[in-house]
């Protein structure tokens, strides 16, 4: 029967939470070698992040390895591996759980709410910005071309914010987001002088 009734719960199982360190798995070691302090690891966002992926991922697939850096104001963390890609899910559905749980986590210590957590499996991520970036291109010469404004259907926002970096210099096409919440989307228009 399982008991685990809360993420609590499941996250002690996984060695993130205080409610049973006898199954923390040893922090990773740093790049010296030696494994940072307990105390240390419990409160530094990377360490802590470090140990759930591989907590988790050591769960899914042992042969998996996990890489967390601090990048301006947030952490990244690269999941990579042979059978990497396919952690990921249809349309990166299971990657963008893993980054909410990934945040839970971060987010339980105190006055780490606001760490911002990106995540990438087997590269999706960056194959996802490639392609978000060349359909942006396709489309501003379209509404160039044509005057029109076009909007797409509703995105993360994420995918929003490739397509934003990708127009934002170009001379004759311009980017907003309109909507809420989930139905927030982006539209492309003509830029006027």
């Amino acid at each position: 029967m399982d008991n685990r009734t809360n993420l609590d719960d499941y996250l002690a199982e996984l060695g993130i939470s205080e409610a049973d360190e006898s199954v923390t798995p040893p922090p990773a070691p740093d790049s010296s070698g030696s494994a940072p302090p307990l105390e240390a690891a419990a409160t530094d966002p990377s360490a802590v992040l470090d140990r759930f992926l591989r907590g988790l991922v050591a769960r899914i697939d042992p042969e998996l390895n996990v890489t967390v850096r601090e990048v301006d104001d947030a952490l990244e963390a690269e999941i990579s591996g042979e059978n990497a890609a396919r952690l990921a899910g249809r349309d990166g559905r299971t990657l963008g759980a893993i980054e909410i749980l990934a945040y839970t986590v971060l987010s339980k210590l105190e006055g780490r709410g606001d760490t911002r957590v990106r995540v990438d499996i087997g590269g999706f991520r960056k194959r996802q910005a490639d392609t978000l970036t060349k359909l942006a291109e396709r489309l501003a010469i379209g509404v160039a071309k044509s005057g029109e404004p076009h909007e797409l259907q509703p995105m993360p926002a994420a995918e929003r914010r490739v397509i934003h970096i990708a127009l934002k210099e170009h001379p004759d096409v311009m980017s907003e987001s309109v909507g809420e919440g989930a139905s927030r989307r982006l539209v492309i228009k003509p830029r006027h002088s």
